[in-house]
């Protein structure tokens, strides 16, 4: 089911269970808080959180628990060795990490949309946006009951939005998913809870076809189908454009 693990995907593996460990069991919220990665425009944003929320996972508590980083892992373990051996490992680390960068892009460019409808909609009223912005930092520690009084008002998704994370390898490793299909659409690949085969080349396009649908259907279940799409067009066009220009010497 696994093959041989190669160097750079032993060491990503060996990091996100290393970071994993850390983050529950020391200082978790103080962790989670400094390297999941926010808004860029919120008051929680830091720059290393563009590399760090890639090693990062939902937490032990939370509604998905370890089946995110179990099911993160084993996808990467199943595809990454055969990548890395077929791309180089210089050229697999490059396709990690700008799959990575490119699921954070996607994500937020949606979030940046949001926040201005809210912020156009919420200064039209006369509301005091740069309150709001304040009140998002994670050590603000005054009173919220305006938010708690009205939990479905445009402030309150304002604040919630600048307050939400995004963690997980899963932009990076969809990356990785995608770029298979592109250098091996042929390839047969079983799945657990559908009872044949189907060819990598279709993996791109169910993807992004369920990835779009779960966003807009409101059923997105706190998971950034967003970053999903961002990573695996990314792991696509890298892909595409090597396999183009595998003549040619680097």
């Amino acid at each position: 089911m696994f093959p041989k693990l190669t160097p750079v995907t032993k060491n990503i593996l060996i990091i996100c269970g290393i970071v994993y460990l850390i983050t529950n069991f020391v200082n978790t919220q103080y962790l989670y808080q400094i390297l999941s990665g926010y808004y860029p425009f919120s008051p929680n944003f830091k720059s290393w959180q563009i590399i760090t929320h890639m090693f990062m996972h939902a937490p032990l508590n939370d509604s998905v628990g370890i089946m995110h980083i179990l099911f993160n892992m084993m996808t990467l373990w199943s595809f990454g060795p055969i990548l890395e051996q077929v791309l180089g490992s210089k050229k697999f680390t490059i396709l990690y990490f700008v799959s990575g960068l490119g699921a954070f892009v996607v994500f937020n460019l949606w979030s940046f949309y949001e926040v201005h409808q809210l912020t156009q909609s919420l200064e039209a009223t006369g509301v005091n946006v740069a309150e709001i912005f304040h009140k998002a930092d994670l050590n603000y520690v005054g009173s919220f009951q305006e938010f708690l009084n009205e939990p479905d008002s445009d402030k309150t998704k304002l604040l919630k939005t600048l307050r939400s994370t995004m963690v997980g390898a899963s932009g990076a490793i969809f990356g990785i998913v995608a770029a298979f299909a592109t250098l091996f659409p042929d390839a047969k690949l079983m799945f657990m809870f559908i009872p044949f085969p189907i060819k990598a080349k279709y993996l791109l396009p169910i993807i992004i076809a369920v990835s779009l649908y779960l966003q807009f259907s409101g059923n997105m279940g706190g998971i950034a189908h967003l970053a999903h799409i961002g990573g695996a067009l990314v792991g696509f066009l890298l892909a595409r454009n090597w396999k183009n220009n595998k003549y040619r010497i680097d």
